[in-house]
Formats: structure tokens, sequence, C-alpha cells
């Protein structure tokens, strides 16, 4: 059992540390953009993305409505998603946690959930005071018009359809994602 676990637990790590030829995402909150990085190469960029209504920052609650700053990985994808297609961050990270911890947002027990999933390189759980279920997604049906005018999600990052599209070709889970 052990040897079996040890042999997820590695193939989880070599997904991760190889995801999408080491490309990842600096996505800048401030200038709605999403840069496709490798190194310190730009691949691509992808401009007018829509943040959380509620801005960009520190998340301290689920339905706060911010998109939260900090290091993360795509850690699902969502092909048959309502917004087209919703690529999943692993967050809460262990610095969320670490912070929300410190701040009383959650207890211990919640605090630890997390961090094991983080080291592990697994999804956190979901279902915390923090939140969940952030991600990069698409419009799906809804109106392209808002999207141009505002910070609509809650706390996701959206693209337009085509954009979400364009994105796929560069990520996949494990891929790393940077919000600033």
């Amino acid at each position: 059992m052990l040897r079996v676990c040890l042999l997820l637990a590695c193939s989880l790590f070599s997904a991760y540390s190889s995801a999408a030829n080491d490309v990842w995402l600096l996505i800048d909150t401030h200038a709605k953009k999403i840069e496709v990085k490798k190194g310190q190469q730009t691949l691509d960029v992808i401009n007018e993305i829509a943040i959380g209504r509620g801005g960009a920052g520190l998340k301290h609650r689920r339905g706060d409505n911010i998109t939260p700053f900090g290091e993360y990985r795509i850690g699902w994808v969502g092909e048959k998603s309502k917004f087209r297609k919703f690529f999943g961050l692993t967050y809460p990270s262990a610095n969320d946690a670490e912070n929300a911890l410190k701040e009383g947002l959650i207890d211990q027990e919640t605090y630890g959930r997390i961090v094991t999933a983080d080291h592990a390189h697994q999804i956190p759980p979901q279902n915390t005071p923090l939140g969940g279920q952030i991600g990069i997604h698409g419009l799906g049906r809804g109106n392209i018009d808002v999207h141009k005018a505002f910070d609509w999600t809650h706390g996701c990052i959206a693209l337009t359809n085509p954009q979400i599209d364009q994105l796929s070709q560069w990520v996949d889970t494990g891929t790393i994602v940077r919000i600033k």
C-alpha cells in the first residue's frame, strides 16, 4: 500500500514538475492581462481580462468576490463548464492558510488540511471559510458587453471564449499561475 501511495505521489509531482513544458502564467490584475511565460520570455499576452467584483488582493472569506494574490497551480480542467472551460486553481494555498490562521479566519484543523494538500501537490479543500472554486474561465453564454465594462466574477479570472481557447493551447494541470 505504501509503495502505491509513493508511486502516486511521485507521478503527481512529475506531472506538476513538467506541466506544459515549464510554461507559467503571470496574471496582472491591475493591467488586466495574462502573460504566458516560459522562464522570463513572454510567449503570448491576453488583454482585457475581468477579475472579481471586489478587486484583487488577500481573500478573507468565501463570498468576498476578491481575486486572490499568490502563486497557485492549475489543479483541474473542466472541459464542460458553463463558462466554456474552467481551469481550477489550487486555492487556498499554504500561504493563504498561514495568513488566515494568523488572522483567526480558520482553525488549526482547516489549516492542516490545506497545508497537507499543498505539500502533496493535491487540490486543497474547496469548502473552507476562505472559499474555493477559484479559476480561469471563459464567458460561456455570458454577455461580452458586461465582460468588457466590469469586473464581474466572484473571484475568478474571466476571459472571452476565444481567449480561453487561446489560453488552452498553453496550459494544463500543474501549470504555475502567479496572480499579482
